[in-house]
């Protein structure tokens, strides 16, 4: 291990400035989680069931948006694609605390379809500044970065909402994000390196030439031809690079999406488990104490992990994830469950910058805002999973329950993966 490879990478100033602003960026959405949940539980008077349906809503529309989003960023510029989301975190999280529950779904909806994409964009702003051995203590780092503000913004937001203030917090939860997101487009952090960029612009110019000679009479087409043979030829570039939009998805990058998915069900129905339990138990203002051991267990791995020399396959990662988490189901209380949950903490930070490294290697610049837009799609499409079905658990059988059938139902899609990973070579012979 060398961990002399943070003191290097910390020196470089834009990759310093950039896991920064993205940790700033990240608090007041990692508090938002909480939030909702007691908003609806508490304020609401709806049960744990309901509230983990409306942050199933909120992660899909998260995971529809990415793609789009990844794909602006690659093709308008990271200023131009952030303008809807500042918009959209001021206006919709100012409202979503004073409607019904009924109201309440449509709007966290339009929420997550529009949502400020801080996650995918500093994963793929450090996949250019960060490159070679530097890349996975990069990613490790944005996942340790991302444990320090889960320890910060899970723990406010329960002080916030036990003291009957969802409201407000959920209101300051959009206008924080929105300023985050007026911040980050003046920080405006590289998404693409300068030739990949020059590329582009050629390729656009090239498009433009291509169209205007098409919309031409066939006599002047004739002509431009002769002038623009440039255009000309690569017009069949361009139709094929429209037909072969998705080259870039590979069944490995299928499975690291897979990973990825399974990462967010056990993550967010922990996070629901946590949350049910020191509630049920009359301990609600204790709910800080596990996300603190569960979080710096998970910072103390990503250090770990980012100083090892070697990368650890995700799949493993999350088997571990998954399997540590179920013993969490039969705490027996506060500290009980904090000390439970340093196993599977150990191994998140792991989990997500490996996945997130191996992304940034098997996908070409020019199309990696798209695929870390799809990565954060798959991601939180497991949170939208992982999250009612928690809390169909924990309202049939009690908290045991969201960490019982989250942690089982990550092993069997692991071992499924690795059943599958093992037919695939041996059908190719690798």
């Amino acid at each position: 291990m060398n961990f002399a490879l943070y003191r290097e990478l910390l020196a470089v100033r834009p990759i310093r400035r950039l896991l920064l602003v993205g940790m700033v960026a990240r608090i007041p959405h990692s508090a938002a989680g909480v939030l909702l949940t007691l908003h609806i539980v508490l304020t609401l008077g709806q049960g744990y069931a309901a509230a983990g349906a409306a942050a199933a809503v909120m992660t899909i529309g998260i995971a529809v948006g990415a793609p789009w989003r990844g794909r602006r960023v690659d093709t308008v510029g990271l200023r131009r694609a952030l303008v809807p989301s500042v918009i959209s975190e001021a206006v919709i999280w100012s409202i979503v605390p004073h409607v019904s529950y009924q109201w309440l779904l449509p709007l966290v909806f339009v929420g997550g379809l529009l949502t400020l994409p801080i996650f995918s964009v500093v994963r793929q702003s450090l996949g250019v500044l960060a490159d070679g051995k530097q890349r996975r203590t990069a990613f490790a780092l944005d996942a340790i970065s991302t444990e320090m503000v889960f320890m910060i913004g899970p723990a406010a937001g329960a002080v916030v909402a036990t003291s009957g203030h969802t409201t407000a917090g959920l209101t300051v939860v959009g206008l924080s994000t929105s300023l985050a997101g007026l911040f980050l487009i003046w920080f405006n952090p590289p998404t693409r390196s300068p030739d990949q960029t020059e590329e582009c612009i050629e390729d656009e110019q090239h498009a433009a030439e291509v169209a205007v000679v098409s919309a031409a009479p066939a006599h002047l087409q004739e002509a431009a031809a002769d002038l623009l043979p440039a255009a000309a030829d690569r017009a069949p570039g361009v139709r094929g690079r429209v037909a072969h939009s998705f080259a870039w998805f590979t069944p490995t990058v299928g499975a690291v999406f897979a990973v990825a998915a399974g990462a967010g069900m056990v993550l967010s129905g922990s996070d629901v488990g946590i949350v049910a339990a020191l509630e049920i138990g009359g301990h609600q203002g204790e709910i800080g104490i596990v996300f603190l051991f569960w979080c710096a267990a998970s910072v103390v791995g990503g250090l770990v992990y980012g100083a090892m020399h070697r990368p650890v396959p995700p799949i493993l990662l999350l088997l571990g994830m998954a399997a540590f988490t179920i013993p969490m189901g039969f705490a027996s209380g506060t500290w009980t469950l904090a000390l439970l949950s340093i196993l599977p903490g150990l191994l998140c930070a792991p989990v997500l910058s490996a996945a997130s490294e191996k992304v940034a290697d098997l996908v070409s610049e020019e199309r990696r805002g798209e695929a870390m837009g799809w990565y954060g799609s798959a991601l939180t499409a497991g949170v939208a999973l992982g999250s009612p079905l928690a809390g169909v658990f924990i309202d049939s059988t009690g908290p045991s329950g969201g960490f019982v059938s989250v942690g089982v139902a990550g092993v069997i899609l692991c071992l499924a993966g690795m059943l599958l990973q093992q037919r695939r070579r041996r059908q190719t012979g690798t």
